[in-house]
């Protein structure tokens, strides 16, 4: 008994590792639907996609230079006047176990905070939506979920994005879904699956890839679907959801 007791204290005392904030947009219009806010990005993530344009803080987040936890902090108690929302952002922030006691602290500062993810660790999105650190959830659908393998370029349970999938439908944080239109990866029919199986979702989010550095450096060269593609896109799938938009 004893031992058991010393073992789960030194557990609990041991040092937790930093959120490794490698990035700082001070203000953003775009990222937070209807806030002005700050936006940070983490490294690690646990896909591969090839169009992903972080490829550092992905493929080598131990080197990539961190923001202290504190400095960030400091900025957003100075901003909170004027600024209404925090986004967090990566990477993959949930891989991460010191999201949940810094978002703690960014909400007692008085912050809507928006979380983009995706989607692969439900367990840590539903601890956040019941700690009530978030406000809004943003999920990025990679593919139809029998292609996710094949996208994402990783292992990955597709059960559990599923399971992600299914808790913000049925929680109570705003949300959304979204897609990047990435040509030879994915198309329309792609886009009108994924649809289907996300009909009466609030909002969809269609986002258009731009090409730029990548992690695979083909996909740099990807010519973008044109903008009369993406309206057709949009235009395809708008019936399903209670909001539709074309980010472009």
């Amino acid at each position: 008994m004893g031992f058991t007791s010393l073992s789960r204290r030194r557990r609990r005392d041991r040092p937790r590792q930093p959120l490794p904030i490698t990035g700082v947009r001070n203000l953003s219009f775009r990222d937070y639907p209807g806030k002005l806010c700050t936006t940070a990005l983490v490294a690690g993530c646990n896909f591969r996609c090839p169009y992903c344009t972080t490829p550092d803080i992905v493929l080598t987040p131990h080197q990539v230079e961190t923001v202290p936890r504190r400095e960030v902090l400091d900025a957003l108690y100075q901003k909170r006047r004027f600024l209404n929302g925090f986004c967090i952002s990566g990477g993959e922030p949930t891989l991460h176990n010191a999201l949940l006691p810094f978002l703690f602290r960014v909400k007692s500062m008085g912050y809507s905070v928006k979380l983009d993810t995706n989607g692969s660790r439900p367990k840590r999105i539903r601890k956040l939506m019941e700690e009530k650190v978030v406000d809004y959830v943003a999920l990025d659908v990679k593919a139809p979920l029998s292609r996710y393998p094949e996208v994402v370029r990783k292992k990955v349970d597709v059960g559990a994005v599923n399971e992600s999938m299914k808790l913000l439908r049925r929680g109570g944080v705003d949300y959304e879904f979204r897609a990047t239109m990435v040509p030879g990866l994915l198309d329309g029919g792609d886009l009108e699956e994924i649809a289907q199986y996300l009909v009466g979702s609030r909002r969809f989010v269609i986002r258009r890839f731009m090409g730029g550095r990548t992690m695979c450096p083909e996909y740099s060269e990807v010519k973008p679907y044109s903008v009369q593609e993406m309206w057709a896109f949009r235009d395809r799938v708008a019936p399903y959801f209670g909001d539709c938009v074309l980010q472009l």
